[in-house]
């Protein structure tokens, strides 16, 4: 019996998907270098990772729109959640996020560190391969949807949803700046193992995990929209506040994700006490990094 030959040729349907799969990573991976790219005229880092020092200063874009019905101008629309994943993360620091308790009573904390989940390529994302579920569908809608998923059967952490399929911001941990008291009382409640040693107030949010437990954010929350909502909002951090130093470090708890697992794709604010994971590493490169390219401006 004659045996058939593979023509070595990939199918025409398998081609044009394996080409759309192509353009949407090759589109992806440009966002990120536009959202790392150092002003007109100057020197592009040489390395393939993303500078993020001052060399390649990035400025949060900040809303003109608004959706407070009481017209707060403080509080951040849809606009400011429209960009990458990337740039949102970076932007994320130093605004400040709002939770209204049923009570009335209003929790505020300032965002000091996050993470950045890219989309289908990211192997440490839920939305890795593109495959979309119910639990991860507030990663495929519109940027500022809440994804809300829960850890270890107890434990719930908050993402932001952002420009690019399947991409997110995970929000890592807040400065509690108002309602402390209620967030202690929550935390205490909430928390396993023991309770009888009162937490410090750099204790409250220090972990995605806490702040979600601080502000009361559990898995109603999910697929939300954050520039609608009227039990937990945006609001944008003091005006005219000189930017912070920022560092880009690996993310934490994914060393299951390969290479991805070393890509620096977490930001926090730097010398911020109230940062859950410290990257001396990541901080003693950026500086050296920032020493390099003050030398060569003289």
């Amino acid at each position: 019996m004659a045996v058939s030959r593979p023509s070595g040729r990939m199918p025409a349907r398998a081609a044009a998907q394996l080409s759309h799969k192509m353009g949407q990573k090759k589109q992806r991976l440009l966002e990120a270098e536009q959202c790392h790219s150092p002003p007109d005229g100057a020197q592009a880092p040489s390395h393939k990772e993303p500078r993020l020092g001052p060399c390649a200063t990035v400025r949060p874009r900040r809303s003109i729109y608004f959706s407070s019905p009481k017209g707060d101008p403080a509080q951040l629309g849809s606009e400011f959640f429209d960009q990458p994943a990337v740039c949102l993360a970076r932007a994320l620091l130093g605004q400040v996020l709002v939770r209204r308790l049923d009570s009335g009573t209003e929790l505020r904390g300032r965002i000091v560190e996050t993470e950045a989940y890219l989309g289908p390529e990211d192997e440490a994302a839920h939305s890795r391969g593109g495959r979309e579920t119910a639990r991860n569908r507030g990663m495929f809608m519109k940027p500022g949807t809440l994804y809300v998923y829960i850890i270890y059967g107890m434990y719930f952490c908050m993402n932001v949803s952002s420009q690019g399929e399947g991409a997110c911001v995970l929000l890592r941990a807040l400065e509690p700046l108002g309602g402390l008291e209620t967030m202690r009382q929550l935390r205490s409640t909430l928390r396993k193992g023991p309770a009888s040693r009162a937490l410090k107030d750099r204790e409250l949010c220090s972990g995605p995990s806490k702040l979600c437990q601080a502000l009361a954010i559990d898995k109603s929350f999910d697929q939300r929209d954050l520039a609608k909502d009227e039990a937990v909002w945006l609001e944008q951090g003091s005006p005219g506040a000189p930017e912070p130093a920022v560092v880009a470090a690996a993310r934490v708890g994914i060393g299951h994700a390969g290479e991805w697992a070393q890509k620096p794709l977490r930001f926090y604010v730097q010398g911020s006490p109230w940062v859950s994971v410290v990257d001396r590493v990541a901080e003693q490169a950026a500086q050296a990094e920032a020493g390099a390219c003050s030398d060569k401006t003289f």
